[in-house]
């Protein structure tokens, strides 16, 4: 059943001799359709929305499972999570009546309330019609000490490219005359009332290849943005530039961040005179600052100090007495065979360690002190599960929230103090009913011997017969965990109706550190293919299910990972639901952001990367005579992050040759494929209606 590299790259090599007669790219028929907003592309892919529309609606129950998903997004029992910003509580909240979403605050004491009463600070419905813009939240920067200024960033539709506006929180209304960024991307950030740093498109030359600010500056109040200081200028070939400042008193600080590609960045403490000193820790590691504290999160070994320490690790040392040279970091965590660094977060006095161990959390708090660094485990975690729990204001308290759930049990968030127990504040409550579904943990062998685990969720009395309906779902990049998570939308969707779930930590991800990420980097991709193949034949080996009973699903970077599984593995599955993908790895770092991931998968430019870039280029790699599962391709115009174009092409092309497909492409949405819970709803039961039809 598996399809072994030889074959893909003969495969390949079919294909070029196929598109003969110069570079392939030149020959291809569907460049157009990466003309976005282009009206001929625009009319194709309204003639395949309706395609997919018109078959997928009719299946039987869709409308009343779209229905449903959007009782879920839009139902007030959801938690509304919260952050601290002086002495309120901001949340921003999107349901039936409020598409777009409020942005509202209230107290701890209310919050706290199983009704509480909320003051709307800013109304997007109704800023949207007042302006006749599509108006998308995308968060806010708040200026201490008095809270009373912020700069909130609004995106069209969804997209990445932003606008950042002032805002006053006292009058509630945007500032007349005050700081405004234009849509692009980049950012915004306090510096003090009369002064921000801002990194945006400053017009020709001021981004980067991956369509990012290369440019920082210091802007101030009452100056036109074409006099802003230069704080630092990247390099064209840079991912990005940034600039913020630390507003901790006591500890005020100022840092420049040069980000050369995803984990290979470049940090300085800017001066008062403006003069920068790197902080000198290995571009690979991620440097950060808490009060007097520097910790380092390594991703590569780093001898320092006398000293060898491992990928994975983390280290701590005086801020101080490291610019001032001294080496001689503690280690606060050091990786096992089966344990990583999930995260950490400061409180005022403490850190919360957060600790991976075979895919499941495991919290620790760790004190500094004179004699060391104490620790000891967080009072109050669950044993399993998806456990995190952070700072309510780490410059204030040692308070912190908890959240934990897993496939079956709804999030619950509490609420404590680090030398306490933690309360209950708030529960989701059940979206389905999983009194008969059960929750396992197995393992798979890889081609090349390696130990892949998987989550199953499947009913109690599964019959063991290779004909349950099941859905694995993947990613596999850029060092992002899958962990066990409560999702009411596949609960409702999939599990209720006897599905069986299925989520996979392959390599390329997160789940043992540095190194399952970095065992699939480029020329090693395969891997994380190879390791999903793996799962789905552990399942077919333990008899839930079959070939043609199996869909996949993924998007993104997991839309490349079923991309490939669809050319690599054709047998494999029967259903394929490929979302917001990348599939031409010839042109990815053309295309939006792609230039930022070559660190990921490599530069298809230089002939010796694109020998091994093309064997996981699916849209290189589809045949005509081949036997494909049906595929699904769902897609968003105003995604500016990856092109519409990879879904389009490869649509096109494999409906070219007769293939078994169906796409839609949501107008708005951005990456995330829906501007709004109705069209998240609505996107979420074409994809559960398809693999239905397909699976049952």
């Amino acid at each position: 059943m598996r399809t072994t590299i030889l074959t893909v790259l003969a495969a390949s090599l079919i294909l070029a001799l196929a598109w003969a007669g110069g570079d392939e790219m030149d020959q291809d028929p569907y460049l157009w359709l990466e003309d976005v907003t282009g009206e001929t592309a625009l009319d194709w892919v309204r003639a395949r929305n309706a395609v997919s529309m018109a078959a997928l609606e009719a299946t039987p129950g869709f409308e009343e499972l779209r229905t449903d998903l959007l009782a879920i997004l839009d139902s007030d029992a959801r938690i509304p999570f919260v952050g601290k910003v002086g002495a309120y509580y901001y949340n921003y909240w999107r349901d039936k009546n409020n598409p777009r979403g409020l942005w509202r605050r209230t107290s701890l004491a209310e919050y706290r309330q199983a009704d509480p009463t909320w003051e709307i600070v800013l109304d997007l419905d109704k800023l949207a019609k007042d302006e006749n813009e599509n108006w998308v939240w995308a968060g806010s920067s708040h200026l201490p000490p008095d809270y009373t200024r912020c700069l909130i960033s609004l995106s069209r539709g969804g997209a990445d490219a932003t606008v950042s506006r002032e805002f006053d929180l006292v009058a509630k209304q945007f500032v007349a005359g005050g700081f405004y960024r234009p849509e692009a991307k980049g950012g915004m950030s306090w510096i003090d009332r009369d002064h921000v740093y801002i990194q945006s498109d400053f017009g020709e030359g001021s981004l980067t290849t991956s369509g990012y600010p290369r440019v920082s500056k210091l802007w101030r109040r009452g100056t036109p943005l074409s006099e802003a200081t230069v704080v630092y200028e990247g390099r064209p070939e840079d991912m990005s530039v940034s600039a913020y400042h630390d507003h901790t008193p006591g500890f005020e600080r100022d840092f420049v961040l040069r980000a050369l590609a995803f984990y290979n960045s470049e940090v300085y403490l800017r001066g008062k005179d403006g003069a920068l000193t790197r902080i000198d820790v290995p571009n690979s590691a991620s440097p950060s600052t808490h009060r007097e504290w520097l910790t380092v999160e390594l991703r590569d070994p780093w001898t320092v100090g006398g000293r060898t320490f491992p990928a994975g690790a983390l280290l701590a040392i005086r801020f101080d007495d490291f610019m001032a040279g001294a080496r001689n970091f503690e280690i606060l965590f050091e990786p096992t065979p089966t344990t990583s660094l999930a995260g950490y977060n400061w409180t005022l006095n403490h850190l919360i360690l957060n600790v991976m161990d075979d895919v499941k959390n495991r919290l620790y708090v760790l004190t500094p002190g004179k004699p060391g660094w104490a620790r000891r485990p967080f009072a109050g975690a669950p044993a399993f599960g998806s456990v995190g729990a952070w700072a309510v204001d780490d410059r204030e308290s040692d308070a912190y929230w908890m959240t934990n759930n897993d496939f079956l049990t709804p999030t619950t968030l509490c609420y404590g103090e680090i030398d306490g127990s933690p309360t209950k504040v708030k529960e989701m409550p059940a979206f389905f009913d999983a009194s008969d579904l059960e929750v396992s943990q197995h393992f798979a062998t890889s081609q090349d011997g390696t130990r892949v685990p998987y989550f199953m969720v499947a009913p109690k009395n599964l019959a063991h017969d290779g004909e349950n309906p099941t859905l694995l779902y993947g990613y596999g990049g850029f060092e992002i965990s899958m962990t066990p998570s409560y999702s009411a939308l596949a609960g409702r969707g999939w599990l209720r109706d006897g599905g069986v779930y299925v989520i996979a930590n392959i390599r390329g991800g997160g789940e043992y550190g540095p190194s399952w990420h970095q065992a699939a980097l480029k020329a090693n991709r395969g891997r994380a293919f190879e390791d999903f193949a793996a799962v789905a034949e552990d399942l077919f080996a333990r008899k839930v299910t079959s070939p043609r009973r199996l869909g996949i699903q993924g998007g993104s970077n997991g839309g490349l990972l079923v991309g490939n599984m669809l050319t690599w593995y054709p047998t494999l599955c029967a259903a394929v639901v490929c979302q917001v993908p990348l599939l031409d790895m010839k042109r990815y770092n053309k295309l939006l952001a792609g230039a930022s991931w070559m660190a990921e998968y490599g530069n298809p430019d230089l002939p010796e990367e694109w020998e091994f870039i093309r064997t996981f280029s699916p849209y290189h790699n589809v045949r005509a005579g081949e036997s494909y599962p049906a595929v699904l391709f769902t897609t968003s115009t105003r995604d500016d992050r990856v092109h519409p174009g990879h879904a389009r092409k490869m649509m096109a092309l494999m409906e070219a040759h007769g293939h078994d497909v169906l796409y839609y492409e949501n107008i708005e949405g951005g990456h995330g494929g829906a501007a709004n819970n109705e069209q998240s709803a609505y996107m979420r039961a074409l994809a559960f209606a398809f693999l239905k039809d397909r699976l049952f």
